[in-house]
């Protein structure tokens, strides 16, 4: 049904992670009616899978975990108070013929706005990829992990990791302090991360093992031994393991980022990324898209990257709306809202 009491909204994000979120607070500068749309029960988006990893790349800030991240983030993109939809997932996205839109939901209610910004990242909630031998659903409760929620699950232990992507190059260099030993594997020949951070995964000693794969998970309460299989001699071997930590990425469960998706008519690229230019424009005016689910020329593949996608989205959408506005809110520092909050900071700092 429609949402009619909601009324109707400049611009609706679809995603409550980092690029949702400073949208959200964004539009909030552009004083655009908003909304947030987001598929899990809480806010925050893919960074719920490391709560307790280090964070790195937001420029001008020491690294934080997280968790820190999240909250941080969440309070920022509510500075302006924007309506909070959660547990729905779009399905589709209608455009009628004055130029807004109609977000459907798999729940049947419909988001009557002029503007969408899509920043779903992998789309939908995030299931890690599980791995796929024998055995493997019945130690995932036990010492087989597909997450870090606490990194003491692995303190003095034998860790081994599964996966050559910067999650667990990251996992092994934070862990590595806290590990009694670790080894990780890849069924690649090199890892698929920053060099700084490749290096220092062996100056800390973490034993690095390429064309290798799990074949096979062996004990009785919980897995004691595995079993690897080295796809370029075409030989297994053995190795005993207090816990394992499987990164193989995540699955994308979007309804709108389907091969030959009808349900908004958007370009897709050949892995289902939304095509997009560096303004955030799709092939259809008035929807666009910001951070991980989208692609085009020069895309930086990191959370400061989905900062300015989601400001140059926001950008675009305010003019789509009011073509004479302008082209960007170029200084955030003075508006009532932060100025009240400033006021506020400085006081606890100062009593």
């Amino acid at each position: 049904m429609l949402n009619s009491s909601d009324g109707l909204y400049d611009i609706t994000i679809v995603g409550g992670g980092p690029a949702g979120l400073f949208a959200a607070f964004y539009a909030g500068l552009r004083e655009m009616k908003t909304k947030i749309i987001e598929a899990d029960s809480k806010l925050g988006g893919k960074v719920h899978v490391y709560p307790q990893k280090m964070v790195w790349d937001v420029g001008g800030l020491t690294p934080l975990t997280g968790r820190e991240l999240i909250e941080q983030s969440i309070e920022q993109g509510l500075s302006f108070s924007p309506t909070i939809v959660l547990d729905q997932v779009i399905t589709s996205i209608e455009k009628k013929n004055d130029g807004t839109f109609l977000v459907t939901t798999t729940k049947g209610d419909i988001h009557h706005t002029k503007t969408v910004v899509i920043a779903t990242g992998a789309g939908g909630v995030i299931r890690p990829m599980k791995l796929e031998v024998p055995r493997a659903t019945e130690f995932e409760k036990k010492n087989l992990h597909y997450e870090v929620l606490d990194v003491n699950d692995f303190r003095g232990k034998s860790l081994l990791i599964s996966g050559g992507g910067p999650t667990s190059i990251d996992w092994g260099n934070d862990l590595s302090p806290i590990a009694k030993d670790i080894t990780l594997i890849y069924r690649g020949d090199d890892l698929k991360g920053l060099e700084a951070t490749k290096t220092k995964l062996i100056n800390n000693g973490v034993n690095i093992l390429f064309n290798t794969e799990i074949y096979e998970l062996i004990g009785e309460n919980n897995v004691n031994e595995v079993v690897l299989y080295n796809n370029k001699k075409q030989e297994t071997f053995y190795m005993e393991v207090d816990a394992v930590l499987v990164n193989h990425g995540y699955h994308k469960n979007n309804p709108l980022l389907k091969e030959n998706s009808k349900s908004t008519g958007l370009e897709l690229t050949e892995h289902f990324y939304i095509k997009s230019n560096s303004m955030g424009h799709t092939n259809i005016p008035g929807i666009y898209g910001a951070g991980d689910c989208v692609l085009y020329d020069g895309k930086l593949q990191l959370i400061a990257g989905a900062y300015q996608d989601a400001t140059n989205a926001v950008n675009a959408a305010k003019l789509y709306i009011e073509p004479d506005a302008h082209k960007v809110a170029q200084v955030s520092s003075h508006n009532d809202i932060l100025d009240e909050r400033n006021k506020k900071y400085l006081y606890e700092q100062t009593t």
